[in-house]
């Protein structure tokens, strides 16, 4: 099934998902991604040592420090001598820290590589320009995590407002997308309940004033919503004629992945049972007013790379 040169990722993990103000409110968006990158060489018994480069993704590092990727990775226990950066290509950001990491891997089959992604969206900061100092009136302060991650440049509009553009334009109704929020939480309702996320979350240790706290859980997931409850809340960006409301919208969440990749000749000389190879990858980009679709024609390309179709994929 393997060749010698394939990229494979040999562990994976992530943190549990802590909601907006949740569990990881406190937790600086690297000490999350040094939980992961620690969770990766803990699941093979792999020496810090021996990781070359980490690539993590990240899109909201206003007030974060310098290179938040390398406070990761050395709050981890990576060597000051292993290289680390971040990457910020917005909803893509994580994704294109693998696909990094696995051209480096086919440039050099004896690279070990860790990439992922990192982020904190509770943590962005409201800042305001007063370099030139403020002469009069009120101070305005502004949301980064609205400003930097949530508003499109373009059309200087919320995600919500895209989300709303695609919906009108391929005649996506309010309640199919009620729907698929409400199946989507029973999904993942039930695949907690029955314990499929346990190997794949890294714990995280909170300190707190009088104990430690240890986050293992999802904290995102609503076990009793209903479909009344869903197709009772307002919409929010789009008063007349709206669908997009804060129960079938994107969350806003805090958390880290990450998976460590090598060649396959490299995993079978350290004795490593991959996980998964890349076979292949792809990359597109749309209008950003209808941004949501970008997956569309980057899936197209993926496919199209290494000359297979939809029908050849299970999941």
């Amino acid at each position: 099934m393997y060749q010698d040169t394939d990229t494979v990722i040999v562990a994976a993990s992530r943190t549990a998902i802590g909601s907006f103000n949740g569990s990881f409110r406190d937790v600086a968006p690297y000490k999350l991604g040094s939980a992961v990158i620690q969770s990766l060489l803990g699941k093979i018994n792999m020496k810090a040592s021996d990781i070359d480069e980490v690539i993590l993704g990240q899109i909201l590092t206003a007030g974060q420090g310098q290179n938040p990727a390398r406070q990761a990775a050395i709050d981890a226990g990576i060597p000051f001598e292993t290289p680390a950066w971040l990457i910020n290509q917005l909803c893509a950001s994580g994704l294109r820290s693998v696909i990094i990491a696995h051209q480096q891997i086919k440039e050099d089959f004896g690279r070990i590589l860790i990439a992922g992604g990192q982020e904190s969206m509770t943590q962005a900061p409201h800042v305001s320009y007063i370099r030139q100092g403020q002469k009069m009136g009120a101070l305005q302060m502004q949301d980064t995590m609205i400003s930097d991650a949530l508003i499109d440049f373009f059309n200087n509009y919320h995600m919500g407002v895209t989300a709303e553009n695609v919906a009108d334009r391929w005649s996506i109704s309010r309640d199919a997308q009620d729907k698929f929020a409400f199946d989507s939480q029973m999904k993942a309702a039930k695949a907690q309940d029955d314990g499929k996320f346990i190997d794949e979350i890294c714990p995280v240790h909170i300190e707190q004033k009088k104990n430690k706290e240890i986050v293992l859980e999802d904290e995102y997931i609503r076990k009793n919503i209903s479909m009344d409850d869903i197709a009772s809340l307002n919409t929010i960006f789009k008063k007349e004629g709206g669908t997009v409301t804060a129960a079938n919208a994107s969350g806003i969440n805090d958390g880290a992945a990450g998976v460590l990749l090598m060649s396959y000749a490299k995993a079978k000389s350290m004795r490593l049972e991959p996980l998964a190879r890349i076979v292949g990858w792809g990359q597109a980009a749309v209008d950003p007013a209808i941004m949501g679709t970008g997956p569309i024609p980057a899936i197209k390309s993926a496919l199209s790379n290494i000359d297979w179709n939809i029908y050849d994929i299970d999941l």
